[in-house]
């Protein structure tokens, strides 16, 4: 998925998403381990997934951080 796609979900729905990717990870890594992996970049793909979900997270927990900084500064 795209970044701006991502970030249009909401916050549950992107940790749902995360520990699905996650899952598939795992999946495609016991593949990998047992020889039966035929497209080796989609574990490149899901990691970058991962990657995007992590920093949609993460800008959302420090937008909350700041808004509440500057509420507690009023």
């Amino acid at each position: 998925m795209k970044a701006r796609e991502l970030s249009t979900l909401s916050t549950p729905e992107l940790e749902s998403k995360l520990d699905d990717a996650y899952r598939e990870l795992f999946n495609l890594r016991f593949q990998r381990a047992q020889g039966q992996l035929t497209d080796t970049s989609s574990v490149k793909r899901v990691r970058h997934d991962i990657a995007r979900i992590k920093t949609i997270l993460r800008q959302r927990e420090l937008a909350a951080q700041i808004t509440a900084q500057r509420q507690a500064e009023r």
